[in-house]
C-alpha cells in the first residue's frame, strides 16, 4: 500500500512540483519515498525533470529497499509505480521463473512488473486478484497505461492536455502539476457534492483533475499525446463454492510481513471476517473497535462480546466528543470535499490501530453483495413505477424532509430516483442554496455498465457503480492511509463477487438480508436478528460545541470561495433553519466541511 504519482509533459518541470506531489503523499507512504525522473528524451536527469515517476512506500510485503519503487526493468525500458496488494501469485511467479525470469525481490510489485513485460497487459490483468492502482511505463512502445482495481478500492486521479499527462492517488499530489489556470473548480463538481456528500466519479472538485472509475484502464500515448479509456471488467456470475472462495479470499489476505490485526463492529460481515479468522486458525490475532460510550449508537460491547467467543482479544478504540482540534487535519485527509459523519470515527479507529498493526482486515462490501441497506427494500417497494415519472418542478426550500424530496423522487424515474435514498442536500436545497445557478441534473450518479431486470440487482448496479467505490471504499483507503495503515476487505476478492452473483436470489436476498452467512459461522445468528445501527459520531453535539464557532460567516466565506456559485444569504437562512430542524445537521456539517476544504485546496492552488 502506497502513494503513486508521475506525469509526462511537454515541457521540463520545475524540482518543486516534484517535490509537492510526493510531500502530499508522504501520509500513504511513510517508509520510503522515490522519484526517478527523465529528460525529454528519457534520459535520467535530477534537475527539471520533463517525465517523473513518484512513490512513498508503505512496505508491507518484502520490506526490503530492494523492493522500494518505482521499478524497473533491467533494460530500464519498463517501469512501475503501484499502490496496492495483490494476493494468490506465488504459482503465476512460478511458470515465469520456470521460463527463466529472474525475481530480485519477493513482491507482488515485481510480479506485476515481471508479468507485464512477460505476458503484456491484456493477460496480465486477469491474473492479478487484489486492489490496486497503478502506472506502466512501456518505453519500448511508448505507452503509458494507468490501471485501477475492479472494485474501486484504490484511488487514481489524473489530468491530461495538450500539455500531457499527469496522475496520483490523491486530488493533491496531482494539483502541483496543473498550470494555474487550470486550477479551477469545477461548478457542477460542487453540485455534485451537494447532492451526493461527495464527488462522484469520473468529476473531482477541479475541472482539470478526473478520478478514473472502477474496472478501467487509461492507455496514454508517449509520442502524439492521446488517451483512451476502456473498462476491463464488470462483474459476471461464476459457478463455484461461496463458503471456500470466500475462506480462500480471506487466508490470502493475512500474508503479511507487518503485524495484522482485524476491524471489527458490532455487524454480520466484520463478525463473519472475524469468525472465519478463528477457522483457520488466527485465534491470535487482535480486533480493533470504535466505542462511542453512553450513545445507543455504541457497538463496543457486543464486538468485545463476538472476539471473545472466536478467542480474540478485543481494543476498543474510544471515538473523542470534541474534535475541533482535529477537524482541519481530518478534512485536508479527505483530499477533496468528502462528507460522511463516519469518516471522523474511522479516522480516530485507524489512528489507534495504526499504533499496534499496519494491516487491518474489514467487512466492506457485504452490504453490497447481500443487499442488506434498508433504503435498498425501501426503493424496491417502488418497482411497480420503472420509467413513469412526473414533470413536477424543483422548488427552492431549506427543508430537508417531506414533500420537497418525495416530489423529487418522483420526478425522476425510478431508477435514477434511488441515489435520492442517500444523498446529501435535496433538489430544493440545491436550488435553494444556489439561486444563480439552478442545477443541471437531480443526481449525479453515472449509469450502470452493466443491465439488469430484477429490481433489487438494478439498484446493486448503482452502487457498484457510485457509492461503493467512490464513497465506502474512498472513505475506507483515505482514513486507513492517513495514518498508513492497510485495509484488506475479503468480501470484495473479485473472484468471491462473481460466485456470490451466481447464487439464486433466493439464498442472496434474504429478510432479514444475509441469512445465508450463517452457514459458514453458526456464531451469527443472534447478530443476524440485531437491529442494524451503523456508524454514526455524536454530530448535533459537536455541531453545537465544538464545531458552532465556524458556522460564524460561513456564508460569505462560502460565495467567496465558490465565485457566488453558493448564496451568503442561503447558506446563513439553512443554517438558521438548523437551529429549529436538527435533522440538517449532515447537510450543515456538508457546508462545513466543504468550507474547510475549499480554503485548504485553494491555499495550495496558489502555491507554484
Amino acid at each position: 500500500m502506497c502513494g503513486i504519482a508521475g506525469f509526462f509533459s511537454t515541457s521540463p518541470r520545475s524540482n518543486d512540483t516534484v517535490s509537492a506531489m510526493l510531500a502530499a503523499l508522504k501520509k500513504r507512504g511513510p517508509d520510503a519515498q522515490h522519484a526517478i525522473s527523465w529528460d525529454a528524451d528519457f534520459r535520467r536527469t535530477d534537475n527539471a525533470p520533463q517525465h517523473a515517476l513518484l512513490h512513498t512506500r508503505l512496505s508491507i510485503i518484502d520490506p526490503r529497499p530492494e523492493a522500494d519503487q518505482p521499478m524497473g526493468n533491467e533494460a530500464g525500458d519498463i517501469w512501475i509505480c503501484y499502490n496496492g496488494e495483490v494476493y494468490g501469485w506465488a504459482d503465476e511467479a512460478a511458470s515465469l521463473k520456470d521460463r527463466g525470469v529472474a525475481f530480485r525481490t519477493h513482491s507482488d510489485t515485481e510480479f506485476i512488473l515481471r508479468g507485464y513485460e512477460a505476458w503484456g497487459i491484456e493477460a496480465l490483468l486477469p491474473k492479478l486478484r487484489g486492489m490496486f492502482a497503478f502506472a506502466l511505463l512501456d518505453l519500448r512502445q511508448r505507452k503509458l497505461f494507468l490501471i485501477r482495481d475492479r472494485l474501486g478500492l484504490k484511488p487514481l486521479v489524473y489530468s491530461h492536455s495538450e500539455d500531457g499527462i499527469a496522475f496520483g492517488s490523491l486530488v493533491r499530489s496531482v494539483l502541483p502539476f496543473l498550470p494555474a489556470a487550470q486550477r479551477g473548480f469545477d461548478p457542477d463538481a460542487l453540485d455534485a457534492y451537494l447532492a451526493h456528500r461527495y464527488i462522484p466519479a469520473p468529476m473531482t472538485v477541479f475541472s482539470h483533475i478526473r478520478r478514473l472509475e472502477n474496472g478501467h484502464l487509461l492507455e496514454y500515448d508517449l509520442d502524439n499525446r492521446t488517451l483512451e479509456k476502456r473498462r476491463y471488467w464488470s462483474p459476471q456470475p461464476a459457478s463455484g463454492d461461496w463458503q471456500k472462495t470466500l475462506d480462500e479470499a480471506i487466508e490470502l489476505r493475512t500474508v503479511a510481513d507487518r503485524p495484522l490485526g482485524v476491524f471489527l463492529s458490532g455487524g454480520v460481515d466484520s463478525s463473519l471476517i472475524a469468525c472465519r479468522l478463528a477457522a483457520q486458525g488466527h485465534a491470535s490475532l487482535q480486533t480493533f473497535t470504535a466505542a462511542f460510550p453512553g450513545s445507543k449508537m455504541d457497538e463496543s460491547e457486543d464486538a468485545a462480546a463476538f472476539a471473545g467467543v472466536m478467542g480474540f482479544s478485543n481494543h476498543p478504540v474510544p471515538i473523542p466528543m470534541h474534535i475541533a482540534e482535529d477537524f482541519p487535519r481530518i478534512v485536508a485527509d479527505l483530499d477533496e470535499p468528502f462528507a460522511d459523519p463516519s469518516c471522523f470515527p474511522s479516522w480516530y479507529l485507524a489512528r489507534a490501530t495504526s499504533e499496534t498493526v499496519k494491516v487491518v482486515l474489514g467487512g466492506d462490501g457485504g452490504d453490497e453483495l447481500f443487499a442488506g441497506y434498508k433504503r435498498l427494500a425501501r426503493h424496491v417497494k417502488t418497482a411497480w413505477r420503472s420509467g413513469l415519472r412526473l414533470p413536477l418542478p424543483v422548488m427552492p426550500s431549506t427543508a430537508g424532509k417531506g414533500m420537497g424530496k418525495w416530489m423529487a423522487e418522483l420526478s425522476l424515474d425510478w431508477e435514477a430516483a434511488y441515489a435520492l435514498r442517500f444523498s446529501g442536500c435535496t433538489p430544493g436545497q440545491r436550488a435553494y442554496l444556489q439561486p444563480s445557478r439552478r442545477p443541471k441534473r437531480a443526481v449525479w450518479w453515472r449509469t450502470p455498465d452493466t443491465e439488469e431486470t430484477v429490481p433489487v440487482k438494478k439498484l446493486l448496479a448503482w452502487d457498484y457503480a457510485n457509492y461503493l467505490p467512490e464513497y465506502i471504499l474512498r472513505k475506507a483507503d483515505l482514513m486507513t492511509m492517513s495514518h498508513g495503515l492497510e485495509l484488506r476487505a475479503p468480501l470484495l476478492d473479485h473472484r468471491f463477487v462473481e460466485v456470490v452473483f451466481a447464487l439464486p436470489d433466493s439464498e442472496r436476498f434474504t429478510h432479514p438480508a444475509k441469512q445465508l452467512l450463517a452457514q459458514a459461522c453458526p456464531a451469527l445468528e443472534p447478530v443476524l436478528r440485531r437491529k442494524k445501527r451503523g456508524f454514526n459520531p455524536p454530530l448535533t453535539g459537536w455541531l453545537h460545541e465544538d464545531l458552532a464557532g465556524r458556522l460564524e460567516g460561513l456564508g460569505s466565506r462560502l460565495q467567496n470561495l465558490t465565485g457566488g456559485q453558493l448564496d451568503a444569504g442561503a447558506v446563513n437562512a439553512l443554517v438558521a433553519h438548523y437551529h429549529k430542524e436538527e435533522s440538517l445537521a449532515e447537510q450543515v456539517l456538508q457546508l462545513l466541511i466543504l468550507d474547510e476544504s475549499l480554503i485548504q485546496l485553494r491555499t495550495l492552488s496558489k502555491g507554484k
